[in-house]
């Protein structure tokens, strides 16, 4: 949203043309996008306050979620100084893996957690906690989501999304939501557990 107030409909089009073709990476976007936007933290974070926001059931679903000994985190392609204060604004305390950035005045710089192609191996990720016993629960809705998504035991995509699209033209199980009550409800019955008291 905030990339494509500043950069318009048409670069955001092309981009994202370029991203569907293969011609250039999600890391290479992200960046150039990030490039692009010329705004201080202060006056990003108020326009993301105005126009984005958290899905309401999240702090819920997290609250659940621990109460049933489960471990939430988010795993973001995005940025983590912008991520933190949107979840902090929801009530939601959570450990966040993001890229950060630098908000330079001539267009801000991007500092990528590895060198995936997506910026951040969120499937690395998953497939830790895997080989660390956990069962894992993916929630994705977009490009970079892909890889983990495939990588977890439980998949959820948002609807009408990219990763709903793609799991559904390849065959690979995965649970379509609108809102994180949906998966909250889909979890208790599909693992058995109460809901909390």
């Amino acid at each position: 949203m905030l990339v494509r107030s500043v950069a318009g409909d048409d670069t955001w089009r092309s981009f994202e043309d370029e991203l569907a073709s293969g011609t250039i990476t999600l890391r290479d976007v992200l960046a150039r996008e990030a490039a692009m936007i010329r705004m201080s933290r202060a006056d990003a974070l108020a326009f993301l306050e105005r126009h984005a926001t958290v899905d309401p059931a999240f702090a819920s679903f997290v609250r659940a979620a621990r109460l049933h000994g489960a471990e939430v985190c988010v795993v973001s392609s995005g940025l983590g100084p912008i991520i933190a204060p949107a979840l902090d604004r929801a009530g939601v305390d959570v450990i966040v893996y993001a890229n950060d950035v630098a908000f330079e005045p001539d267009g801000w710089q991007m500092t990528f957690l590895d060198e995936s192609d997506n910026g951040h191996d969120k499937a690395a990720r998953v497939r830790a906690a895997r080989a660390n016993g956990a069962r894992t629960v993916y929630v994705g809705d977009g490009v970079s989501d892909f890889e983990a998504a495939l990588a977890a035991d439980v998949r959820f995509a948002k609807k009408n999304r990219a990763l709903e699209r793609y799991a559904r033209e390849r065959g690979i199980a995965c649970t379509s939501f609108g809102s994180f009550d949906e998966i909250e409800r889909a979890l208790f019955e599909s693992w058995g557990l109460p809901g909390p008291p």
